[in-house]
């Protein structure tokens, strides 16, 4: 059967579409933020944000809406989906689902969409500002 791919585990498909970009982490997600050189995008669902607080200045937007809502061509994109040259910083909750987030944002053209390596718990973890929900 020709044509057919081999079929591959979640841990050999993140591999795969983190080598397609470069992950960022807590520390420099935080300074290029702060600068307005990056836009944060919390996918983290509400039982998380509720229970761990939010990124100051984040954008929330949960995963299943994601790339509806930056794509800057599409009806039902955020203000801040402003081009395919934006710089976003996708956050979950250990950075997992973020690299898959990141990679699908890849795709719709945002070639500098990253993920912030241990995402929301890395960030924590920095010390950095986390606000309650």
């Amino acid at each position: 059967m020709s044509g057919k791919r081999r079929a591959i585990g979640i841990d050999e498909l993140l591999e795969r579409v983190r080598q397609g970009y470069e992950r960022i982490g807590a520390q420099e997600a935080y300074d290029a933020a702060r600068a307005g050189e990056a836009l944060l995008v919390d996918i983290r669902y509400a039982a998380l944000r509720d229970r761990d607080g939010l990124i100051p200045g984040a954008l929330v937007i949960e995963r299943n809406e994601l790339e509806w809502r930056l794509d800057p061509w599409g009806s039902h994109r955020v203000p801040e989906a402003t081009g395919h040259d934006l710089r976003v910083v996708v956050v979950c909750d250990e950075g997992y689902a973020s690299s898959l987030a990141a990679a699908s944002l890849h795709r719709l053209g945002l070639h500098r969409a990253t993920d912030l390596v241990g995402g929301f718990q890395a960030w924590r973890a920095a010390g950095l500002p986390v606000v309650p929900s």
